[in-house]
């Protein structure tokens, strides 16, 4: 596997977007979630170099996100399915794409929709608390230490402010010592 100075570094958003920082990746994820699977496919639908997108899709494959399987014998041909870790880069994909219709939207509206095919209507993804389901913003949530946590490079100055954060045990608020 590869290994980039992210890798190392003590936070799960560096090491999540050394792989999946990349606009190309990204968008061969958009498509892969959404059926575009195969590579003629793929490079047509994103017009990137083919030699660029073989890169992203096999970095993508060494790290478990998606799957080289063959469709047909000959001549041999293969496409892309995403694995479980892929599957999970989905609610990822939606909230960019929710702040991207907010923020970058044409006068004609967003580009796509997104209907829940439980219920049958249009849906825009919301990231709430597991445990009371109250809208998660950055005015009422704080990141405390966690177990792997630790001051390094990309945490210098994170790491020490997270681990003078602490808990007080009446109300689950976070104090600084």
């Amino acid at each position: 596997m590869t290994r980039t100075p992210l890798a190392d570094v003590a936070c799960s958003i560096a090491r999540a977007t050394d792989l999946f920082g990349d606009a190309w990746t990204a968008l061969i994820m958009r498509d892969v979630l959404t059926g575009v699977t195969r590579f003629d496919d793929l490079a047509h639908d994103l017009g990137i170099s083919r030699k660029v997108l073989a890169a992203r899709l096999s970095r993508l494959v060494e790290e478990g996100v998606l799957v080289r399987e063959r469709y047909q014998e000959r001549p041999p041909r293969e496409h892309y399915r995403a694995t479980a870790k892929g599957e999970e880069l989905y609610p990822v994909l939606l909230a960019l794409m929710e702040w991207g219709d907010r923020w970058y939207a044409g006068p004609a509206g967003p580009p796509a929709r997104i209907r829940h095919l439980g219920c049958g209507r249009d849906t825009t993804p919301v990231s709430a608390c597991a445990r009371c389901g109250e809208p998660l913003t950055v005015g009422n949530t704080a990141q405390l230490p966690g177990p792997g946590g630790r001051t390094g490079p990309g945490t210098r100055v994170l790491g020490p402010l997270l681990a003078a954060r602490e808990e007080t045990p009446e109300t689950g608020h976070p104090t600084t010592v």
